[in-house]
């Protein structure tokens, strides 16, 4: 097998992963809970109880995901594709951000909602590509990115409540998109 042919046969594997497993909507969903559970309690409480909730609620993304999977009967963690050793690494790289945000929440709490807010979808990139469908998630990162950076700048006061507002409506956006899009890959899939 040639280099073209390797790489058609490689993004092929990809994106039937990515319409079986659905774009990984479970994770979004997951993701999109979380976030709406700090909007909530960024309404109903103080600042101190927020960070605490960021910070050991977002342990519950995972299962939450677990759950979803269940509900869609999306069994994620069961599948495997030629480039699944690929989301290991995107998950340990993602995780290096922790550090700087427990750092801030001790020394800077105020710029904490922001690098949570964008460290939790530093994976999202290479996700996209383990899908063969870069572009969509990526795009996810890179305006969440800049939209809870203007959020954070322009309304310093509303930071707990608007942030994971934003972040909420950009999973659920980017759920609808991949659940749709990833419909044609999944219907492909089943013409063959």
């Amino acid at each position: 097998m040639n280099p073209s042919e390797l790489k058609a046969a490689l993004l092929a594997d990809r994106q039937a992963a990515y319409g079986r497993l659905r774009g990984g909507a479970p994770i979004l969903l997951a993701g999109a809970t979380y976030w709406a559970a700090l909007t909530a309690i960024g309404y109903l409480t103080t600042g101190h109880v927020w960070y605490y909730a960021a910070l050991f609620g977002s342990g519950l993304i995972f299962p939450l995901a677990i759950l979803y999977a269940r509900l869609l009967k999306n069994n994620f963690m069961a599948d495997r594709t030629a480039v699944t050793s690929v989301l290991a690494p995107a998950m340990i790289a993602m995780l290096l951000f922790w550090p700087m945000a427990i750092a801030a929440l001790w020394e800077a709490p105020g710029v904490f909602p922001l690098i949570l807010a964008i460290g939790l979808s530093l994976h999202f990139p290479v996700i996209g590509w383990s899908y063969g469908r870069t572009f969509l998630l990526t795009a996810h990162a890179v305006i969440r990115a800049a939209i809870v950076f203007a959020i954070w700048t322009l309304f310093p006061e509303e930071r707990l409540t608007l942030i994971p507002l934003a972040v909420t409506v950009a999973y659920l956006v980017t759920a609808l998109i991949v659940w749709m899009d990833s419909g044609r890959f999944r219907a492909r899939e089943s013409e063959n």
